[in-house]
Parts: structure tokens; C-alpha cells; sequence
């Protein structure tokens, strides 16, 4: 049964990977093809995860709500083969408005019957709104840019092309949003096909038992390996550096209850909505959670909704981890996320202190560029999530130039980007020194240095700037990041680090990343 089980979740797991390298080969942006910010995963007709990808944590832990609206949208109606619906509001299983989710139903055997779901997200490099990149310094989301309720974009295999060009219409660079939804829908194809060939081979009903027993394979191996966190209650708080729009510092608390390897989840005492877009909507608290449970339960767990059935997570509502609409989300996504990681490592190291590694730079490090492009005359938008160091841990140091914990994506080549925009790298480097210091370092941040070769907009959405990632067992906080602008001819200025300026053609950005924490006191202490 083991031997079956194993077979079965490499073949939905392939079904995603496939999806995933259709979208990134097909796909216009840099953003996309180049780093990679995509994700793909396979459900069943209940919306449950199956199988996902190795792509993007803060995507697929969040997707299965976007799943949710899109079967909630035929509440009054029946799939049909061929339908796909396209969704992005971060209050109905969204993320933030750049990612764009497509859920389609997978029909199945002889007659037609219909079986699950395939759904892909990718984060589009501008959804509209107040700056290029639609990551501004946002108060409400209709700042973010245009907002997707769950809507039938194919409709029994006709694309609704009106529908497209209303998007398309909103968006700074139409040509590139229309070639990066034709990759998504080409990538549902796959998907769909791949399930439909399986269920040809070894029948519709065994393919949904199959689907069944893995998901509850995966509960049962979760719980005996989280086993081994002792029982009892563990609270933790950690800081947002601000608001959001350069406030006061925002608290996030948390106490884990463990129960036999079960974990209930509670966000009780966490700051109220901010009036910044450090707002995460619940489906990325939850996604954060769920991260954590499967760094515990081993890379070797199949990647399912087993294991999200021993989490019970509680957000209270109104707070910065379950914002009401219309807060702004934009940075909840990519910036509060890493946060809600941290916190719940830092309450897990109490019962775990042998495991669990120091903070790692808590940040995605959000670089916005856009403008004109003088070669072409068109609008650009570049949008990067720069790399930092992971935090020490018990047995090793942290690894230095890396992306952790909700983002999983690659930088863009140099090449890449000087070929792609009117810019030029000037320096990309570690940032020497800036692992906190211990008897295990903490891995080193980046320094990534762009020169303007014309006048454009540029936005920075970051964190660890006034409170560096925390040691752990008398290790040393990580240095924390630093942003600056230089204009041409003149000095480096250091600059918040969430805000938008305005540059011209010879003016420099540099984003210096944070680096991680250290783990345990080094002998010189």
C-alpha cells in the first residue's frame, strides 16, 4: 500500500510540476519566466489539495481559499469542460492583487464526469493602480490596482476576450498581462490532459481513492512526526517595523498549543488593522502556519491538504492577520508573511530549542522600478524580491544570498534585466558581515545596486529595517537592512524603507538586505 501510495503522489505531484514549467515557459514577464514567481497545484472535486509544485509557500498555502470562490461561484450552476475562472481579490483566497489565480474543473472518463480541479497563480508585474508595479504606499486596496472577483474568463472553452480587455485596459503593460494569462490558461490545458490520461489508465474511481488515502496518509505521518514537540502552550511576539506608512512599531503575538501533534494556532493580542498595506488577509496567515508544519513534518511528507487538517488556526478578526475589506494588502503579502514565520519560530524554539534555527532576514525586499522605456516608447514595469541570509541554527550557519521561508523564486539575471529595461546593474554582491555573530553565524545579506538609464518611478517595500532578525541561544541579531538613492553627481542618501521616488536617468537605488540571525554564544562571548 505504501509502494501504491508513494507511485500516486509523484504522478499528481508531476501533473503540477508540468503545469509549472508550462507557465514559466510560456510566460512574457521576467518576473515569471526568468524568477519564477508562479505557482500550480492539483485539488480534488472538494477543493482539497492533492498535490502542488515546489514553488511559491506563500502562494500554495493560500490557494486552496481562491479554490474555495471559485467552486462558491457555481453555487447556482454546474461546471463545465473547458470553463476556467480567473480571481485575485485578496479578501476571497487572494493573496495580493498582483497574483492572479485560475482555477478550471478536470473532467474525466467516459462519459464525461468531473473529477477536481487544477488551479495556477502568478504574480503579474503590474495589476494597475497608484504606481507602476501596483505596490505603492497604499491605504485602501483600490490603490493596489484592479480588483478580480471570481469571474468565468473561459466559458466552455471560449475565452471571454471582452473580459481580458477590461484588465488589460487598467494595466500599464497590456501586452505582457495578455501574454502571461495565455501562459496560465495554456498551462490549465496541461494539467487538465495529464489528469485525463491518468484517470484513462487506471480508472476515475480509483484515481479519487488514490487521492483520498494520500491525503490521509500524510495527516497520519504529520501527526506522528510532530510527535515530538512536548505538549503545552508557547507564546511568542515579534514587530512589524511599522504601520505601513512609517508609523509605530506593530505587535504580532501568538501562542501555540501542541496536543498529541496537533497544533491550535492562536493570534489573540495581534495588532489591530493598520492603516499601511502590511495588512495580510487570513488565507496568508494560514499559508504561513501550514509552512511551518511542513518544515516540521520533513521534505519528505507529501505536500497536501493532510497536512493542513492538524492545524487549527484562530485569527481574530479586524487585526493586521485578518483585515476587513477595504484595508490595503499590497506588502501583507510578501512582508507580514516572513513575519508571521518568525513568530511562529520564535514560540516553537521554546519547546524545540535543539531544532529550530534563529530569524532569518523576515523580508522579501520588494524592488518596484517602472516608467518608459526609450527604446520602445512602451510602458515597463520590473518587479524583483532580492535574496538575504537565513538564520544559524544548531548544527550550521545560515546560508547566505537566499530567499526564504513564503517567497521560493530566483533573482533576474543581470542579463535579464539589462536586456529587459532601461537599467543597468552596478553592483551585486553578499553584504560582508551582516550574519549576526554566535557559535553558528548567521548567513549574509545582498547588496543589489541599479542604475537608471531613464527617468522611472521606483518603490521599495521592506522590513528588518529598524528591528534586525533575532538570535537565538545568546546568537547575535542579524544587521539589519538599508535602502539609499544616489542622484547623479551627487552623495547616497538613505532612504525609508517603504516609499516611492522618483528618479532620473544616472540616479542609483541600493538595496542592502539583512542578514540572519546567529545561533548559540560564539566563544569570543
Amino acid at each position: 500500500m505504501a509502494f501504491e501510495l508513494e507511485v500516486f503522489r509523484h504522478l499528481f505531484a508531476s501533473v503540477a510540476e508540468e503545469m509549472g514549467v508550462t507557465v514559466q515557459r510560456s510566460a512574457h514577464s521576467p518576473n515569471i519566466k526568468e524568477r519564477r514567481d508562479h505557482s500550480c497545484a492539483v485539488f480534488d472535486h472538494q477543493g482539497q489539495m492533492v498535490a502542488q509544485a515546489a514553488h511559491v509557500p506563500v502562494h500554495l498555502g493560500a490557494m486552496p481559499m481562491a479554490v474555495q470562490a471559485a467552486i462558491d461561484f457555481y453555487a447556482e450552476g454546474t461546471p463545465t469542460p473547458g470553463d476556467l475562472i480567473i480571481v485575485n481579490d485578496p479578501y476571497l483566497g487572494g493573496t495580493h492583487l498582483p497574483d492572479i489565480t485560475t482555477v478550471s474543473p478536470v473532467f474525466v472518463g467516459e462519459p464525461l464526469e468531473m473529477w477536481g480541479w487544477v488551479a495556477t497563480r502568478a504574480h503579474h508585474a503590474d495589476v494597475g493602480g497608484l504606481t507602476p508595479g501596483s505596490m505603492p504606499m497604499s491605504t485602501e486596496l483600490f490603490h493596489e490596482g484592479i480588483v478580480i472577483p471570481p469571474l468565468k474568463l473561459v466559458d466552455a472553452g471560449k475565452v471571454d476576450e471582452q473580459l481580458i480587455e477590461l484588465i488589460c485596459r487598467n494595466v500599464r503593460t497590456p501586452d505582457e498581462r495578455r501574454g502571461d494569462l495565455a501562459a496560465q490558461l495554456a498551462s490549465h490545458q496541461v494539467g487538465e490532459t495529464r489528469l485525463q490520461a491518468f484517470a484513462r489508465r487506471y480508472g476515475p474511481g480509483e484515481l479519487t481513492r488514490m487521492a483520498r488515502d494520500l491525503m490521509a496518509y500524510t495527516e497520519q505521518l504529520v501527526v506522528a512526526r510532530l510527535r515530538r514537540v512536548p505538549n503545552g502552550t508557547y507564546a511568542f511576539e515579534d514587530f512589524l517595523d511599522d504601520d505601513g506608512r512609517g508609523g509605530p512599531s506593530t505587535p504580532l503575538r501568538v501562542a501555540i498549543t501542541v496536543r498529541d501533534g496537533r497544533l491550535i494556532v492562536d493570534f489573540a493580542g495581534t495588532a489591530a488593522s493598520v492603516p499601511g498595506s502590511l495588512n495580510a488577509p487570513s488565507a496568508i496567515t494560514h499559508s504561513a502556519a501550514l509552512y511551518v508544519v511542513r518544515c516540521l513534518a520533513g521534505a519528505d511528507v507529501p505536500a497536501n491538504d493532510g497536512a493542513r487538517a492538524v492545524l487549527d488556526v484562530r485569527v481574530p478578526l479586524g487585526t493586521v492577520l485578518n483585515p476587513q475589506p477595504p484595508h490595503a494588502v499590497a506588502a501583507g503579502n510578501v512582508e507580514t508573511s516572513q513575519r508571521v514565520v518568525d513568530l511562529l519560530w520564535g514560540a516553537l524554539a521554546q519547546a524545540l530549542p535543539d531544532e529550530v534555527p534563529a530569524a532569518s532576514q523576515g523580508t522579501m525586499n520588494n524592488l518596484v522600478i517602472g516608467g518608459t522605456d526609450p527604446r520602445s516608447g512602451g510602458a515597463y514595469t520590473y518587479y524583483e524580491t532580492i535574496a538575504g541570509g537565513s538564520g544559524a541554527g544548531p548544527r550550521r550557519p545560515g546560508t547566505s544570498g537566499v530567499h526564504v521561508a513564503m517567497t521560493n523564486t530566483l533573482n533576474t539575471p543581470v542579463e535579464a534585466l539589462e536586456l529587459a529595461y532601461p537599467m543597468r546593474a552596478r553592483r551585486y554582491a553578499l553584504r560582508p558581515g551582516s550574519g549576526g555573530a554566535g557559535a553558528h553565524r548567521g548567513g549574509n545579506g545582498v547588496v543589489r545596486e541599479v542604475e537608471m538609464l531613464a527617468p522611472a518611478s521606483v518603490t521599495i517595500v521592506a522590513e528588518r529595517r529598524r528591528i534586525g532578525p533575532w538570535g537565538l541561544h545568546g546568537g547575535g541579531a542579524g544587521r539589519r537592512g538599508r535602502d539609499r538613492i544616489r542622484r547623479r553627481g551627487g552623495r547616497w542618501r538613505d532612504v525609508p524603507g517603504k516609499g516611492t521616488h522618483r528618479l532620473e536617468a544616472g540616479d542609483l537605488v541600493q538595496v542592502s538586505t539583512p542578514g540572519g540571525g546567529g545561533w548559540g554564544a560564539s566563544d569570543a562571548g
